[in-house]
């Protein structure tokens, strides 16, 4: 036998062996979607990180199954203001829940909000929520009752001050406008400056217009937007990161799924989880001198300030457990707990404040 004729007999022997192969492993078709395109930040850990860490836990644990993801980024399914509608709903398998849009159905997982300075690491707040939704009772339940399971846990850098004028003391805040919107507000009460409603898509053109004359924000959020362009004065004060949700699964389809895909889903969202926080320090220091190259000026605010500005607030993680249940204060001792544990030191001791 001549030995081309014996390689293809070889080769057509093998054929049906890579076909069994090939058959063996069950395709599942799930749609993962989110409000925001894969440039966000939020976004590029479910493309870059959730996705390929999912798909290689199955491959490296038998193999038997791979996920067709049909992918809906970008707010072709749904807006920002259905992201845990979208996943209830099963409008989508998987999706980006933005927590931090949801104060009324979703209460429990706006601690950070209403427990300013408490931690400026974002690892650490990242890790403390990683921890709530695995722990406590009433967030799980939470997440359940909306038909989601948790998947990951995302968040901002800390938060400081972008204005058109300088930020030496405290007492130059009194009468300016300064874009906060939401809970985010409540951080300017005893500054003596006046919050005003928007988002970081309009912080450029109120500063411009002058119908703010600067706003409360993160490095990693105004870089795209090029808010340092028109509030050129960066005051670093360290309000503190903020939890903002994550990746979540439609709970009824998760259930239905094999248990090797629901490890799957597991790992990959720890792992982008992991992803996000380095990701999110890389783009802090990128961010940080970027801005200082295009002209800003970045200045710290003074410890005695700073202690000042804390010192005057409301104990606003009170006004949050009179709204949120009897279960809030259980999750306020277990945060606080989670931070400090982490390595975290809270500025002010809210937690204990309330349960004194």
């Amino acid at each position: 036998m001549s030995t081309h004729r014996r390689s293809l007999i070889l080769g057509a022997s093998s054929l049906p062996l890579v076909a069994y192969h090939a058959k063996a492993q069950t395709a599942l078709n799930l749609t993962i979607a989110s409000s925001h395109p894969v440039a966000n930040f939020w976004v590029a850990m479910m493309k870059n990180s959730f996705q390929p860490e999912v798909d290689k836990h199955l491959r490296d644990n038998g193999n038997t199954h791979r996920i067709n993801w049909r992918e809906a980024y970008g707010g072709t399914l749904y807006r920002f203001q259905d992201t845990m509608e979208a996943v209830r709903d099963n409008i989508t398998d998987i999706g980006y829940v933005g927590t931090l849009w949801e104060g009324s159905t979703m209460p429990l997982q706006n601690v950070t909000y209403f427990t300013p300075f408490a931690t400026g690491d974002h690892g650490v707040v990242a890790n403390a929520f990683e921890r709530l939704n695995e722990t406590q009772p009433a967030i799980r339940q939470n997440w359940s009752s909306l038909n989601m399971v948790p998947l990951s846990s995302y968040i901002t850098d800390t938060y400081h001050i972008w204005s058109n004028f300088p930020v030496r003391t405290l007492d130059d805040l009194r009468n300016r406008k300064i874009s906060a919107p939401g809970t985010s507000a409540n951080w300017l009460q005893g500054t003596g400056a006046t919050p005003v409603d928007g988002a970081l898509t309009t912080y450029y053109t109120d500063i411009q217009t002058g119908v703010s004359e600067g706003a409360l924000s993160f490095f990693v959020g105004i870089l795209p937007t090029r808010v340092h362009e028109v509030a050129r004065f960066i005051t670093k004060c360290d309000v503190g990161a903020m939890y903002v949700g994550g990746i979540a699964a439609n709970r009824q389809r998760f259930e239905r799924w094999p248990e090797n895909i629901r490890r799957a889903m597991t790992a990959g969202g720890k792992a982008a989880t992991a992803a996000h926080i380095a990701d999110v320090s890389a783009r802090i220091s990128t961010a940080e001198a970027e801005m200082l190259r295009q002209g800003a000026q970045i200045s710290t605010l003074a410890p005695a300030e700073r202690e000042r500005w804390i010192r005057g607030l409301p104990n606003l993680a009170r006004t949050w457990a009179d709204s949120s249940g009897p279960a809030s204060r259980d999750v306020l001792a277990a945060y606080f707990a989670a931070v400090r544990e982490g390595g975290g030191r809270p500025a002010r001791d809210l937690d204990r404040e309330l349960a004194a």
